[in-house]
């Protein structure tokens, strides 16, 4: 199929023709990132400024940990969290993109509600199907995202026959589930699911043929920034220390045409994007010559 250049959300339609960046804001106190979070709806306003100005174009709000071995958030107390940061922003920065990051659709209703677009769910709707017909009755786009499990137990012993093929399968099973449910083929936005009940090798695989899930037709998200499967490579245990290599990652990412990066530092990443777009570019890109090289 061809590559999808836009994306349905809501009444917006973004142009994924060139890879776009979604920063990762965690109003938790437990994400696997201290960096990535956030205590409240003002930090979360000075974060959501810091990174709309320096690339981001779409914000994921989440209000639960769905790191590995992680518990579920009750859902009052997920509302509570995200609820009045998604309002602040939609009334802060009118033009930003606002995605929530859960899988209860009581959450994304609330947040739909106070102004968000996207629904990023990691378990494709598998979790609570009544999220895919809030997202279809809100026009919302949505993340599906591939997991086996639920992140309390998925890391363990997970095993594929093959990973793309089987990741691959099963992301268009959740995408026939969320058709059937109302959703658009437009609105919708597949993620292999990077960590997500998968072993190193997996992920690895999944990132290497990142082309086959492009070529699918439907946009498609990878979320890899300073993850687990960079400490069993490099042997990086704190996640401050894979920043680097995450910046790699991406970069291979968008020369597979990747649509959405879902980061903890926009500003890096931006800067890695946009020099290879100038390379790839050069007699189109702006930019200004210093008077003496710099070689």
């Amino acid at each position: 199929m061809a590559r999808r250049n836009l994306w349905q959300i809501r009444d917006k339609q973004l142009d994924v023709s060139d890879t776009l960046i979604m920063g990762i804001l965690n109003v938790t106190p437990d994400s696997f990132f201290p960096g990535s979070r956030v205590p409240d709806a003002d930090a979360a306003l000075r974060r959501a400024g810091e990174m709309l100005n320096a690339g981001a174009v779409i914000l994921d709000v989440g209000g639960e940990s769905t790191r590995p071995g992680s518990d579920p958030v009750p859902e009052e107390e997920e509302i509570k969290r995200v609820i009045p940061v998604i309002r602040a922003i939609s009334e802060r920065f009118p033009d930003a993109v606002i995605s929530v990051d859960t899988y209860k659709s009581s959450v994304a209703r609330e947040a739909l509600e106070a102004g968000a677009h996207i629904v990023n769910d990691i378990s494709g709707g598998k979790f609570d199907p009544d999220i895919l017909r809030v997202a279809a009755d809100y026009g919302a786009g949505v993340v599906l995202n591939h997991i086996r499990g639920k992140p309390k137990d998925m890391q363990r012993n997970p095993y594929y026959e093959d990973p793309v093929a089987d990741v691959e399968r099963e992301l268009m099973e959740r995408v026939e589930a969320a058709l059937s449910l109302g959703i658009g083929e437009k609105h919708i936005c597949v993620d292999p699911g990077i960590g997500f009940g998968k072993r190193t090798v997996d992920n690895l695989l999944l990132i290497k043929h990142a082309d086959r899930f492009v070529e699918s037709g439907f946009v498609v998200l990878y979320g890899v920034s300073r993850k687990s499967f960079i400490k069993a490579v490099l042997g990086y245990e704190d996640p401050e220390d894979r920043l680097y290599a995450t910046l790699g990652v991406h970069a291979y990412l968008y020369l597979k045409g990747v649509h959405v990066l879902r980061v903890h530092d926009v500003r890096e990443t931006a800067d890695v994007l946009n020099i290879l777009r100038a390379i790839g570019n050069p007699e189109g890109f702006a930019f200004e010559d210093k008077a003496k090289s710099d070689t």
